[in-house]
């Protein structure tokens, strides 16, 4: 097969897109498209103090490299949650996250979870009695608590992550098929800040992971292979499993999926009305909205 822009051999084949590209135009192709859809759904300009949440994986660093390669400023941040259980997950995704940033002179905050509150993830996750299968919950709240305080306090005007589509439509389809209202009404690409919350933006998300992962391999990024050992049999990845089978048999249908359900919520099939807003107050020690009177979640797991 060929590259469909210069005629020579093609080392990817995007059947969604009806597109083949050599190494050169597939690493130009895809910084292209992601700077398109930063300017089509304003998520942020050049004037942003941007900060990336990079998790030693490859969407995370290739975002990073991505946005380093456009001329965006944008610093990191990576949380270390002590996640070392056999392959030492953590220390070996930070060792990477590092390795990327001193390569190419870049600035990357690091935060250790058990030197700032006392505890792993693992260990919140026992102390709280949520047991081993819910400790990717007690991993998203510590993230999301860390990621919003350290926007705020350093003074940064967006959060980036490196969600890429197939990350977007595995979460799509599990909130449809309970019709998680709430969740369905936040879901998108921008997450818009509101006092006390940072903006969050997702600029990999219109990308298949599949692509993600031939963009790292072919710019040589270095990234952690192996998964969180506390994701074997999450719900995520079965979901995740299926859609490929769809994807397999009708190539494009998570893009024609997730791009459906993003117009049906514009045209107002999710209306905002029909949504209870929970009221928000400030919690009382960490001063982070919170819709719990006192003690955000994340506050009071830490004091357990």
């Amino acid at each position: 097969m060929k590259c469909r822009a210069c005629g020579q051999k093609a080392v990817v084949n995007m059947r969604q897109h009806k597109l083949a590209l050599c190494k050169d135009h597939f690493l130009e192709w895809i910084p292209e498209q992601t700077e398109r859809f930063i300017e089509k759904y304003e998520m942020f300009t050049r004037s942003d103090k941007i900060l990336v949440g990079v998790s030693g994986g490859k969407d995370s660093l290739s975002l990073w490299d991505i946005l380093h390669r456009l001329g965006y400023m944008a610093d990191g941040l990576y949380i270390c949650l002590g996640i070392d259980e056999g392959i030492g997950y953590s220390s070996e995704s930070q060792r990477l996250a590092e390795k990327f940033a001193v390569e190419r002179n870049l600035k990357l905050h690091v935060v250790d979870i058990q030197k700032e509150y006392g505890s792993t993830v693992p260990e919140f996750s026992s102390k709280s009695h949520r047991g081993r299968l819910k400790s990717c919950s007690v991993c998203g709240l510590v993230k999301r608590h860390v990621m919003n305080r350290v926007t705020r306090d350093l003074g940064y005007d967006v959060i980036l992550t490196g969600h890429n589509l197939d990350d977007e439509v595995a979460v799509l389809f599990g909130n449809t098929l309970s019709w998680a209202g709430e969740y369905l009404l936040r879901q998108g690409p921008v997450l818009p800040g509101v006092p006390g919350l940072a903006r969050k933006a997702k600029p990999l998300f219109r990308i298949y992971e599949r692509e993600m992962l031939a963009y790292a391999l072919l710019s040589g990024i270095e990234y952690i292979y192996d998964e969180c050992p506390y994701s074997v049999g999450s719900t995520s990845i079965y979901y995740k499993q299926l859609l490929n089978r769809l994807e397999n048999d009708r190539p494009g249908a998570k893009q024609s999926f997730y791009l459906s359900f993003l117009e049906a919520r514009k045209s107002g099939l999710f209306a905002e009305r029909e949504l209870i807003q929970a009221e928000l107050h400030s919690c009382t020690s960490c001063g982070q909205p919170t819709s719990a009177q006192g003690l955000c979640s994340f506050c009071r797991m830490v004091a357990t």
